[in-house]
């Protein structure tokens, strides 16, 4: 069996490494920086080690030409979102281009991007029949289509960026068919790599809404915690504090006020809200949500200002750091950080704002005149310091240390709770 990967990030990279220990694998992406890259061992994203790279069975390409002949096609290409917020499937489509031009009959299309329930076959397939010239075969259809054809299966992707303790092998995996005898094959492809399991959802239509809906879940227990922080931060109670009390009640599920971020949670909503809208009905939970985690970074800003005025200062003459770029902790992702957002804000404020992150590729932060990267704190420099991600070095780092970089009358405000409430100036 040959395998051929469209798309070498964060999804499709580990696939390479295991379908590679078992099957011919040819890995492609358009990338040729990355291709570049994997070929001398380099993963800049730190989930492969260079040893793993070294020795890796997969052909690394970014010639299209050498996924010809393929019997299986996986695509991993991200799905983002546009300016407003609708699904932005540029690069989903192009790669089902690609892959519809060396179609042959009886292969299989395989799709890991994360997509709105009805997409795989209500987008992707049309292109690739248009570009193929061969026929779907699904389950409805199979008796009649007498000259072959190609099948889909839609697996989606469960990668945590920059968790080390939950690898692809690791999470059990959700796998789908366009026929059920093909709906087998995909799950036993998957089963053969993936040791912690797979599970063989009804449809292609249901894996999509599965994944679909994790990200959604979590987005919207996230903002009513974060709304609840708002609320606690009115009435002077700490709300840390409050999960913790409510955290000793068997089956209350912890989260935790913060920005929401990263290319799932902070995405897969609208995804969601954007094809239930097409259906008729409009998500009003699901979109409050997100309305509330995207405000997070002008709350954080509003309650910052309130304590600069407090000290009978503006946030146009203050010098603030950031503690903290990428989108969640210990991850060197930069995608759709709100970090970012809170930094456009302050900015608008007047504020001179210098950002600290060390764990982030400092040549995919690009150049904004409204911020500068530094490589080190000043020390008794700051007005104000955000600590925006918990990242284990500013643990590590210590509060104290951290306080060293501020002046007399510092401000520090801790975004996700690292420290006691007594060593920092505020929290959420």
């Amino acid at each position: 069996m040959k395998i051929s990967i469209i798309g070498l990030g964060y999804v499709g990279l580990p696939l390479a490494v295991e379908f590679s220990k078992l099957y011919e694998t040819i890995g492609y992406d358009v990338n040729e920086k990355r291709v570049r890259e994997i070929k001398a061992s380099i993963d800049i994203n730190g989930d492969i080690e260079e040893e793993i790279l070294s020795n890796l069975n997969a052909k690394i390409t970014d010639s299209v030409d050498d996924i010809s002949d393929s019997d299986v096609y996986i695509i991993t290409v991200p799905t983002p979102i546009d300016e407003n917020n609708d699904p932005d499937m540029t690069l989903l489509m192009s790669a089902c281009e690609t892959v519809g031009r060396h179609l042959d009959r009886d292969n299989i299309v395989i799709f890991e991007s994360t997509v709105y329930p009805g997409t795989t076959e209500e987008i992707c397939v049309p292109i690739l029949e248009s570009e193929s010239g061969l026929a779907y075969i699904s389950e409805t259809n199979k008796d009649t289509i007498l000259d072959g054809g190609f099948y889909c299966g839609y697996s989606p992707e469960r990668i945590n960026p920059g968790d080390k303790e939950h690898y692809l092998t690791d999470i059990l995996k959700i796998t789908s068919g366009s026929t059920n005898e093909v709906a087998k094959k995909v799950d036993d492809l998957y089963k053969s790599i993936i040791v912690a399991g797979t599970y063989l959802a009804q449809s292609i239509k249901v894996a999509e809404a599965a994944k679909i809906i994790e990200n959604t879940q979590r987005d919207v227990n996230i903002a009513l915690i974060n709304e609840l922080s708002i609320i606690f931060k009115k009435m002077n109670i700490d709300t840390k504090d409050v999960l913790d009390a409510a955290d000793t009640k068997w089956n209350f599920s912890r989260f935790d006020p913060g920005l929401v971020g990263g290319h799932c949670i902070g995405v897969d909503p609208y995804y969601l809200a954007y094809k239930s809208i097409q259906v008729g009905h409009i998500p009003e939970m699901i979109l409050s949500g997100r309305k509330i985690n995207d405000g997070m970074p002008t709350v954080i800003a509003d309650q910052i200002e309130q304590l600069v005025k407090q000290q009978k200062k503006e946030l146009s003459s203050c010098k603030i750091l950031i503690m903290g770029l990428a989108f969640k902790k210990d991850c060197k992702d930069l995608r759709n950080s709100k970090v970012f957002d809170l930094v456009s804000i302050l900015n608008n404020y007047g504020s001179t704002i210098e950002v600290y992150d060390p764990i982030v590729n400092q040549d995919e932060i690009g150049e904004d005149s409204s911020y500068t990267i530094i490589q080190e704190p000043k020390k008794g420099y700051y007005d104000v310091i955000i600590i925006a991600v918990d990242h284990k070095l500013f643990i590590d780092i210590g509060i104290d240390k951290i306080k060293d970089f501020g002046n007399d009358d510092l401000i520090t405000f801790d975004v996700k709770s690292v420290f006691p409430p007594d060593k920092t100036t505020s929290r959420l």
